[in-house]
C-alpha cells in the first residue's frame, strides 16, 4: 500500500496545471524533433536547458523527460513514411515499417509503433515505481569505496557500448574525466586547470559543453549531410490495424517489453540496442520469419516497444543511484544538479514529490503521445517540409542567449563556440561525443568517493577490495571490458552500429 500512496502524491504534483503544460510542451517538442531527422533528443536537451533553469525543478525535469520519451514515438514516423528513421533507435523499424508503407500498410504501422510503445511507457513505469524504493534502500547503505566502484562500472559500460572504436571511447571518457577536474579542488579549495579564469572557478559550465558538443557540432553535422532533395512520403491511409493484426502484435510488444525494460537499466545502455535486439528475438521465434523485412507488422511492434520500455527504465539508475545510463541521462543530472538538487538516493526521500512527480507524470506522457502521434500524424509530417537550414539562425541565437542568461559570463559563449567546432572535428574524426558528456558528469563523482575513501582508509587502496560490494563491481567491470576486447566481440558490436 506504501507505493500507492507515493503514486497518489505523484499525480497530486504531475496534474497541477503547471506540470501538465509543461509535459504537453515536453512530449510535443519530443515529437517533433523525433520526427526530424538529424535532431536527436540529447542536442534539443542540450539547447532548450537554459530556459528551464528557470522553472520549477520539478516542471524542468518533468519536461526534459517528456522530450526523451517523446523522440522515441516520434521517430517511428520518419522510419515508417520515408525510411529515414528521425531517431537511432528507429532505424530497425524501417525495415519492416516502410515496405508496409509501400504496400498501403503505413496506417496500421504507425498505429502499432504508437500502441506498442504506449503500452511499453506505461509498463515500464509500473517497474521503476516498483523497483524504486528497494534499490534506493539498498544504495543508502553504499560507502565511498562501493560508489566509486559503481561509478567506474558505468564508465566502462559506456565505453562497450559506445559506437566505434573502444579506444577512442576511452579517449574521450579521458577527455571528459578532466573536463570534470577544472575549477576550485573539493578539499582544499585550490584553483585546479583554470588557466587564470576566475569565471572557471566553479569548473565548467554543464550547459556550454552539452549545448556545444551536441548542439552546435550536430548543426554543422547536418548542413553537411542536408541533401537538399524534396521528400516523398507514402499516403497513410486506413490507420487502425485489423483484427489480425492485433493477434501478432500482442507477443511482439510484451516481448520487446520485457527485452527493452532490462536493457534500459544497465549503465550505458541505449534504446538502439533494445530495439535491434528485440528484432533479432522476434524474427526467431515467429511464426511469419519469411515476413519479416518485406512488412512484418511484428517487425515494427517489437523494436518500437522495446526502445520505449528501454527509454524509460533508464530513469531507473538516474533517480535512485544517481547514475547516467546514457548521454541523455546525464543532461537529466546535469539539470538536477543546476536547479540544487543532488542526484542520488537521497533524492526519493529529501524530493519526494520531485521524484515521484516525474514518475506519475511518464503516464501522462505516454497518454498524450498516443494522440500526438495517431490522430495528428499528418500534421507531423508536414514538418519534413521545413528545410533544415531555415533553422540553423534561430537555433544558434536561441543557444547563445539561453547560455549566457544563466551566468551573464561572455566566456561561457566562447566556451560553446569552442567546444561546437571541437566536437564537429571530433565527430569528423569519428570519435563519439556521447562518453564524454559522461565522463564531465560522473568525472566528480569519481574523484569525490576515491578522495573520500582514501580518508576513510588512510589511503590504503584495499578498502576497494576488502568490500564485498566494491570488489564485485569492480570484477564486473574487469570482465565487461575484457570480454568486448575479444575481436570476435568487438566485430560484432561494430556490425550493429554499422546498421544503425
Amino acid at each position: 500500500m506504501e507505493i500507492l500512496s507515493h503514486l497518489a502524491m505523484g499525480f497530486s504534483v504531475a496534474m497541477t496545471t503547471q506540470n501538465l503544460l509543461y509535459c504537453f510542451i515536453g512530449v510535443v517538442v519530443g515529437t517533433a524533433i523525433g520526427v526530424l531527422p538529424g535532431l536527436g533528443p540529447v542536442a534539443t536537451m542540450a539547447m532548450l536547458m537554459p530556459i528551464t533553469f528557470n522553472l520549477d525543478p520539478t516542471a524542468s525535469l518533468i519536461m526534459l523527460a517528456g522530450i526523451y520519451y517523446g523522440a522515441q514515438y516520434g521517430g517511428s514516423t520518419t522510419a515508417i513514411l520515408i525510411n529515414m528513421p528521425g531517431e537511432s533507435s528507429a532505424a530497425v523499424t524501417t525495415l519492416d515499417g516502410y515496405q508496409m508503407a509501400k504496400r498501403g500498410r503505413a496506417g496500421p504501422a504507425l498505429s502499432a509503433a504508437a500502441l506498442g510503445s504506449f503500452f511499453a511507457g506505461c509498463a515500464a513505469t509500473v517497474l521503476i515505481a516498483l523497483v524504486a524504493i528497494p534499490l534506493t534502500r539498498v544504495a543508502l547503505e553504499f560507502g565511498p569505496a562501493e560508489y566509486f566502484s559503481l561509478v567506474l562500472l558505468g564508465l566502462v559500460s559506456s565505453v562497450v557500448l559506445a559506437s566505434g572504436s573502444m579506444p577512442k571511447a576511452i579517449a574521450m571518457i579521458l577527455i571528459g574525466l578532466l573536463l570534470g577536474l577544472v575549477g576550485s579542488d573539493l578539499y582544499t579549495g585550490v584553483a585546479r586547470f583554470t588557466m587564470g579564469f576566475t569565471e572557471l572557478s566553479d569548473g565548467v559550465n554543464f550547459t556550454a559543453v552539452a549545448v556545444g558538443f551536441f548542439g552546435i557540432s550536430e548543426i554543422f553535422r547536418n548542413l553537411q549531410l542536408e541533401s537538399g532533395k524534396t521528400t516523398d512520403v507514402f499516403p497513410i491511409g486506413k490507420l487502425w490495424p485489423s483484427r489480425d493484426d492485433f493477434k501478432r502484435m500482442i507477443a511482439p510488444v510484451l516481448r520487446g517489453t520485457a527485452v527493452g525494460s532490462v536493457l534500459g537499466t544497465l549503465p550505458g545502455g541505449m534504446a538502439v540496442l533494445s530495439s535491434f535486439a528485440a528484432y533479432t528475438i522476434e524474427k526467431s521465434v515467429s511464426k511469419n520469419k519469411q515476413e519479416f523485412g518485406k512488412g512484418a507488422i511484428e517487425g515494427v511492434a517489437a523494436p518500437e516497444s522495446a526502445n520505449n520500455a528501454s527509454a524509460q527504465t533508464s530513469f531507473i539508475p538516474m533517480l535512485t543511484l544517481g547514475i547516467p545510463s546514457n548521454p541523455v541521462m546525464a543532461l537529466m543530472i546535469g539539470a538536477m544538479i543546476m536547479q540544487g538538487v543532488v542526484p542520488g538516493p537521497n533524492v526519493i526521500s529529501q524530493h519526494p514529490n520531485l521524484f515521484w512527480g516525474i514518475i506519475a507524470s511518464m503516464w501522462i506522457g505516454n497518454a498524450l503521445l498516443v494522440i500526438l502521434n495517431l490522430p495528428l500524424v499528418g500534421i507531423w509530417v508536414k514538418l519534413l517540409r521545413v528545410p533544415y537550414h531555415a533553422l540553423i539562425p534561430v537555433i544558434i541565437v536561441f543557444c547563445s542567449v539561453g547560455v549566457y542568461s544563466i551566468s551573464s559570463a561572455p566566456l561561457d559563449l566562447w566556451l560553446v563556440a569552442i567546444f561546437g567546432i571541437a566536437g564537429y572535428l571530433l565527430i569528423k574524426l569519428d570519435f563519439e561525443p556521447a562518453p564524454l558528456l559522461l565522463g564531465f558528469v560522473l568525472g566528480p563523482l569519481l574523484e569525490e568517493h576515491f578522495r573520500r575513501a582514501m580518508i576513510l582508509s588512510g589511503g590504503d587502496l584495499r578498502i576497494f577490495f576488502s568490500q564485498p560490494v566494491s570488489a564485485s563491481l569492480l570484477f564486473l567491470a574487469a570482465c565487461v571490458l575484457i570480454a568486448v576486447s575479444f575481436p570476435a566481440l568487438y566485430r560484432k558490436r561494430g556490425k550493429v552500429f554499422v546498421e544503425d
